[in-house]
């Protein structure tokens, strides 16, 4: 873009992109707040055996209705990332406004999150999945996308489950708020 080409923008001042700034306009989007889980991974006799993994996330959305797909982000130097790309199956856990400490324990690097938060169960596929949450996806991993330093996963939910009724977790300006409700 050129200085000719340059839209007027009034007030709004357009700066060159940088880490910092490109970090702190993305703060300002509020995002659902969840909860990614995917099984431990037997070793074979090329890879190694892998915990399970498990890592919150605000990148999820749905992509396509027909067939049923969704997504999500995960960075390729997280500590969930060598599981999540051998995994078959995850499953995706929508957060309820109530549930701030699982969302912590699952930001948490360094920790096993399944064992400082008890409450969970072994699903399908051996899947991890977490109490309480408002909604939870089951998904095949279909497809993998390297993008910049991140991966995008799609995933086809096989099954999916609904918890009690209630607001979502939501995740803005770095901190935890929920919805306040209808306009």
């Amino acid at each position: 873009m050129t200085t000719v080409d340059r839209p007027d923008t009034g007030t709004l001042e357009l700066r060159p992109v940088d880490t910092d700034l490109f970090r702190s306009l993305l703060r300002r989007q509020a995002a659902t707040v969840t909860v990614v889980t995917a099984p431990g991974l037997a070793a074979n006799r090329h890879l190694p055996a892998l915990p399970p993994a498990g890592f919150t996330a605000t990148s999820f959305t749905s992509v396509s209705l027909d067939p049923p797909l969704v997504s999500f982000c995960l960075g390729r130097s997280s500590s969930s990332w060598p599981t999540v790309d051998r995994a078959e199956h995850l499953a995706v856990h929508l957060l309820a406004a109530g549930q701030q400490e699982v969302a912590r324990i699952f930001a948490t690097s360094g920790i096993d999150r399944y064992a400082a938060h008890p409450g969970w169960r072994q699903g399908p596929f051996g899947v991890p999945l977490i109490d309480a949450a408002l909604a939870v996806l089951l998904c095949r991993v279909v497809r993998r996308i390297d993008a910049g330093d991140h991966t995008i996963v799609l995933g086809e939910p096989l099954a999916l489950g609904t918890g009690e009724d209630g607001d979502p977790l939501v995740h803005h300006r770095g901190g935890f708020t929920t919805t306040v409700g209808p306009w």
